[in-house]
C-alpha cells in the first residue's frame, strides 16, 4: 500500500463511509449509486480483492459503480451488482468479465471477425432468458469473453478454482455459452488466438 493511499483511507476512515473511494490499483475509482449498506459491503469487498490480487492486466477501465439494483454490465459504466453469492472468487471473475467487454471493444474489427468464424463453428447459439444473452450477436461475444474470462480465473484462482467458478456459472446464467465455451475451450481459443485477443489472459 503506497502512503498516498494510506492517507485517503485514514482520512476516509475519520469521516466515516464516503460514495467514491480510490483503490490499490492506481487511478481506479470505485462509486456506490446509492452508498447503501449493501453497496459499502461490495465496494469493500472489491477494494479487498484490488489489494490481494494484481489486476492491473485485466483493467481497461477505470471507473466502477457499484449499484445493488442493476445486473452487472460494462458499458457506458462497468458496474458491479450487489452479493455474487459473498464468494470473492465469482467478484472477481465478474470483475474480470466486465472489464474484457472494454478489451473487445477496443479491438472491435477483430472481434467481429472472430464472431463471423464461431458462427460458423457453433450455428444457433440461444439468444435471451438463463442460456444465452440478449440478442445472437451478444451469445457469440461472449463466447468470446468467456473464454478470456477462464483463461483469467485460471492465471488468478489456479486452475481448480477457476473451473469451480467455471460450473457455477453455467448454472447461473448463459448456460449454454459457459457449457458451451468449456466443451469447445481449445476450439474457440484457436480462434481468439487467430485473431489477437488474447490479451492478458492466456497463459
Amino acid at each position: 500500500m503506497n502512503v498516498r493511499f494510506a492517507i485517503r483511507m485514514t482520512i476516509a476512515l475519520a469521516l466515516g463511509p464516503t460514495p467514491i473511494v480510490w483503490a490499490q490499483i492506481a487511478g481506479v475509482q470505485i462509486e456506490t449509486a446509492r452508498n447503501t449498506p449493501k453497496e459499502q459491503s461490495e465496494s469493500a469487498r472489491l477494494q479487498g480483492l484490488l489489494g490481494r490480487f494484481d489486476l492491473t492486466p485485466w483493467v481497461f477501465t477505470r471507473r466502477i459503480l457499484i449499484d445493488e439494483k442493476a445486473i452487472p454490465h460494462s458499458h457506458p459504466v462497468l458496474t458491479v451488482g450487489y452479493g455474487d453469492h459473498d464468494n470473492d472468487n465469482l467478484l472477481l471473475s465478474n470483475f474480470v468479465h466486465e472489464q474484457l467487454h472494454w478489451w473487445l471493444v477496443a479491438h472491435q474489427q477483430a472481434t467481429d471477425a472472430a464472431i463471423i468464424e464461431l458462427r460458423q463453428l457453433f450455428p444457433g447459439m440461444p439468444v435471451g432468458g438463463a442460456d444465452g444473452a440478449q440478442d445472437e450477436q451478444s451469445s457469440y461475444l461472449h463466447l468470446i469473453v468467456n473464454y478470456l474470462e477462464y483463461q483469467g480465473d485460471k492465471v488468478l484462482l489456479g486452475d481448480q478454482k477457476a473451473a469451480d467458478v467455471m460450473a457455477f456459472w453455467k448454472d447461473d446464467h448463459y448456460r449454454v455459452i459457459y457449457k458451451t465455451m468449456l466443451d469447445s475451450e481449445d476450439a474457440i481459443g484457436r480462434v481468439v488466438a487467430k485473431h489477437g485477443l488474447n490479451c492478458c489472459s492466456s497463459r
